[in-house]
């Protein structure tokens, strides 16, 4: 919102009468101290034939308020903001160590090429197999996994199917069956792994899901 100025003719008369210093304005914008400086000297030196439009003092002092309150506000707005910010940063690495879900099971097979992946066992198994379900949930390949105690393993597709062929490119999800130590069956799967650190990267949260960092963002549940 633009306050009306004063008049070239009282703005000169006014500052022609405050003293031998000049006055210096090099972006050309009046800040609030110096409007009510300028309006109280136009009021001290006006011409009692010609008084300074009541009205329009008004309307200028009136727009100065407005103005002066929404800056109030934005700097309010910006100190939330910021507080909200920390606020957040501070719930996030109270999270490490929970377990964060991706939503995401897939892994991705280029032609000739090996599809590496990380599956966390969340308890210490006596054995189990990897499936490599194709994206309507046919089994294309199924990989056995030795005895392992809790952790985050990396394992290697070689992008075999059963029949011995090539499997085609593109995304495959992939689980694990197991049967923990203590006999009772459980399945885990890629993208799901404990938070082990949080980093902070010009603004972005990111968590450390297995070996790799990934969004805040990326995460659909944490447990």
């Amino acid at each position: 919102m633009a306050i009306d100025s004063i008049s070239a003719t009282d703005l000169k008369a006014a500052t022609s009468k405050m003293g031998e210093g000049k006055v210096v304005n090099p972006k050309g914008a009046l800040g609030k101290d110096d409007f009510l400086k300028l309006l109280l000297v136009e009021l001290k030196h006006q011409d009692p034939t010609q008084p300074v439009d009541t009205e329009k003092i008004l309307s200028q002092t009136s727009q100065l308020a407005t103005l002066e309150a929404s800056k109030n506000t934005n700097d309010e707005l910006s100190k939330l903001s910021s507080s909200l910010k920390s606020s957040l940063q501070f719930t996030t690495v109270s999270a490490i160590g929970k377990i964060a879900d991706t939503g995401n099971d897939e892994v991705l097979l280029g032609t000739n090429d090996v599809a590496n992946f990380e599956i966390y066992v969340p308890t210490p198994i006596t054995g189990g197999s990897i499936e490599v379900l194709d994206t309507y949930g046919n089994l294309v390949q199924e990989i056995s996994v030795d005895k392992r105690e809790k952790g985050t393993y990396g394992f290697s597709w070689n992008g075999e199917t059963k029949e011995g062929l090539r499997a085609d490119e593109g995304s495959y999800h992939v689980r694990m069956k197991f049967i923990a130590s203590n006999g009772a069956n459980g399945e885990t799967g890629v993208g799901v792994y404990p938070i082990s650190s949080v980093r902070f990267d010009e603004g972005k949260t990111m968590l450390r899901l297995g070996s790799q960092y990934v969004p805040f963002q990326a995460v659909k549940e944490i447990r």
